[in-house]
């Protein structure tokens, strides 16, 4: 039985929740391994922006069936492909349970964009099902099964609103949570291949391979050591690339230096072609190139994560 297995367990066969989105307040890519994966270093940090998401179990089939407005006008693909179909999937086949299931999923959260998305909808299908299951999943148990789906996902399976992540994501240190700041986020009408931006910082790392840090968790129990910290691997060979993205960063970064706030964060998101900044206020809006769909969103750091909530 798991630590968690003795807990009152509820009777309902729906359990709902909110997937969401992260940042990546720093972000170290290490060096590439023999199997082609990367170990990464980076300070996760959940955001109020998610997705609803119900999982409903006993329902006499299995379907995924997805809406919303940030839902792009194609779809999200095959459903073998959406990490939280997939998600459902390996906790079956892990635990045995259960034999059924529909996911119901809004989407808020720009899709391709770095902030983790798909992954929140993992995390949050994972821990709706943990909730329902009759021998649930310890912590440490559900991180672990959550590895194999990505390095967000093992964060976004937990309570935690904000961590420290090593090694593929699963390597998780809880901290506490910070008070909430404004969140501006710069979303593009496309992402960037995640695979491409490893290929294009092992390119150019080639000659000088990455060490993990000395970190100091002292400097991260406050924004103003945090933003001392702030860095992003992927944004010396995203944004060259990209010139929106570049240009994104240019003018956040000019717009916080106009202002008395010393520790706004702006970085690209995951791997991008987000970009975001965090602040004390919301910063003033930029003033992009005609023709574009470039999107402001405003949200703001989250100090808790939503609750999954059962029901009938």
């Amino acid at each position: 039985m798991s630590a968690a297995a003795g807990r009152d367990r509820p009777s309902g066969t729906t359990a709902r929740t909110v997937a969401q989105a992260k940042v990546n307040l720093f972000l170290r890519v290490l060096a590439r391994e023999a199997d082609g994966y990367h170990q990464i270093e980076t300070l996760f940090c959940r955001l109020e922006l998610g997705d609803d998401v119900a999982v409903r179990v006993g329902s006499g089939g299995r379907s995924l069936d997805c809406a919303g407005v940030a839902l792009p006008p194609e779809g999200l693909g095959p459903v073998e492909r959406n990490l939280a179909w997939r998600a459902a999937t390996l906790y079956a086949d892990t635990t045995g349970w259960p034999n059924d299931w529909s996911i119901q999923i809004t989407k808020r959260i720009p899709v391709g964009g770095g902030l983790g998305g798909g992954s929140a909808d993992a995390g949050a299908v994972l821990r709706c099902l943990n909730r329902l299951a009759p021998s649930p999943l310890s912590d440490r148990e559900l991180v672990a099964l959550a590895a194999p789906l990505g390095a967000d996902v093992p964060f976004l399976a937990t309570g935690d609103s904000l961590a420290l992540g090593w090694g593929r994501g699963e390597r998780l240190l809880a901290l506490p949570p910070l008070p909430g700041r404004a969140v501006t986020l710069v979303c593009f009408p496309f992402g960037v291949p995640t695979p491409d931006a490893y290929r294009w910082l092992d390119a150019r790392e080639a000659l000088a391979p990455r060490q993990a840090a000395r970190l100091d968790i002292g400097a991260l129990t406050t924004w103003v050591g945090i933003a001392r910290l702030a860095h992003n691997d992927f944004e010396a060979v995203v944004a060259p690339r990209y010139p929106e993205v570049e240009r994104a960063l240019d003018e956040l970064r000019a717009s916080a230096a106009r202002d008395p706030d010393t520790d706004t964060i702006t970085l690209l998101a995951g791997s991008g072609a987000t970009v975001f900044a965090v602040s004390s206020a919301p910063v003033e809006a930029m003033t992009m190139a005609h023709g574009t769909s470039v999107r402001l969103v405003h949200t703001r750091t989250a100090s808790r994560v939503v609750a999954v909530n059962v029901s009938d």
